[in-house]
């Protein structure tokens, strides 16, 4: 049985990781800054000066969230001394572009961190958290700092990175949590019914909070 240990990753691994997060990061600038054709042809809404700015504002965005889930996962089950790479699902990131591209909407479905092994129930529970519990606690901590922005400070690319660091955490924990398809709270509710519920409430309180923020979150 092939094993790895924490922190071990592969050139292969790292393209799959590189492709994804460009994609993503294209993607949600569409959505970000409303340059989709669709909102081009309601609005005309599009500027290259907002796509750039959207941009830089997306990567650290997709970093903060993206990344981290995948790499939370990846090095728990690595602890476990389970084979454990990211790989990449090219038709689902093709739709994601060009769903973005075309309307503005983000259906993110870009590939998963694959591992071999026998984990134990309680291995494979902690391996599922990891990914939407670390995006929670991202978008639990950058809140405040969201808040603040609004409230006192008068900068705008603070605002807007803050803003949607928090953001797509928070859409990444939620969905993530959700106990249906191929979304982690399927496999954190078979394991522990109490914690999937504490997570759940979590998310839906960071999702409600966030609600009012989103129309000033747009570039």
């Amino acid at each position: 049985m092939d094993v790895s240990t924490p922190g071990q990753i592969s050139q292969l691994e790292i393209l799959h990781i590189l492709i994804a997060m460009i994609v993503l990061t294209v993607s949600f600038t569409f959505a970000l800054t409303q340059s989709s054709f669709l909102m081009m042809f309601l609005f005309h809404s599009a500027t290259i000066p907002r796509f750039f700015m959207g941009l830089g504002v997306s990567f650290l965005g997709i970093l903060s969230a993206f990344f981290v889930h995948e790499m939370s996962h990846k090095l728990i089950a690595q602890k476990y001394g389970l084979w454990s790479e990211f790989r990449m699902y090219p038709k689902g990131l093709l739709i994601s572009l060009f769903l973005s591209i075309c309307t503005g909407f983000v259906f993110a479905v870009p590939g998963a961190v694959m591992f071999r092994g026998e984990p134990r129930p309680f291995e494979e529970g902690h391996i599922a958290v990891a990914g939407p519990g670390a995006n929670i606690v991202l978008a639990a901590l950058t809140f405040p700092l969201l808040f603040i922005s609004v409230s006192i400070m008068d900068n705008a690319f603070f605002f807007y990175t803050v803003g949607y660091i928090c953001f797509i955490n928070t859409v990444l924990g939620f969905f993530n949590i959700l106990p249906f398809g191929p979304f982690d709270g399927v496999v954190i509710m078979r394991w522990n019914k109490k914690i999937w519920i504490v997570l759940f409430i979590i998310a839906c309180l960071l999702v409600g909070m966030l609600i009012p923020f989103i129309p000033q979150l747009l570039i």
